[in-house]
């Protein structure tokens, strides 16, 4: 199923979030992560300062924005997964240094606790993963939310593009 990379096999029930590494699509991961910093690029290049642009998505849009803004070589606004889980988690290292523009930026991420698809497991492996490495990580959990969003979690995360993006009046 291709999106922003192609999920190459189902996701099944007892799949585990380091079994999730062994079959990725790298070209297509590195593409949208290629692109998304093409979008990051023109927009600086057009007077918007990079801490001003928040990347974020829900679902495999969440997965690239989490990989992408870690990845980042421009420091950003924040940083937003929600109902996703961080690619190529076993070897970000390789792709993200201690010395990461985007380390001390917030990450918010949202699940939901019932979430057939992005299990919430993995989300909960993502935000210990990330924390370990030393990234800023808000994790909420959303009771009884399959895959989809909630209006709690829209307010939260409102309250967090708040925060990163205060008025420049």
């Amino acid at each position: 199923m291709p999106g922003w990379y192609d999920i190459v096999r189902p996701r099944e029930p007892t799949t585990t979030f380091d079994s999730l590494a062994q079959v990725y699509d790298l070209p297509g991961i590195f593409k949208s992560r290629d692109y998304f910093n093409s979008l990051i690029k023109a927009e600086v290049e057009q007077g918007i300062a990079s801490t001003r642009i928040v990347l974020g998505g829900f679902s495999q849009g969440g997965a690239i924005s989490l990989f992408t803004g870690i990845t980042c070589p421009d420091r950003l606004g924040g940083i937003v997964g929600l109902s996703s889980y961080l690619l190529l988690h076993d070897s970000i290292k390789d792709h993200a240094t201690t010395e990461a523009s985007n380390k001390e930026t917030p990450i918010f991420m949202g699940h939901g606790d019932s979430d057939p698809l992005v299990q919430y497991r993995w989300g909960v492996q993502t935000e210990k993963s990330l924390k370990e490495m030393g990234w800023k990580v808000d994790f909420r959990t959303y009771k009884g939310l399959a895959h989809s969003a909630d209006p709690k979690e829209i307010d939260d995360l409102e309250k967090y593009l708040e925060s990163r993006l205060p008025s420049i009046d």
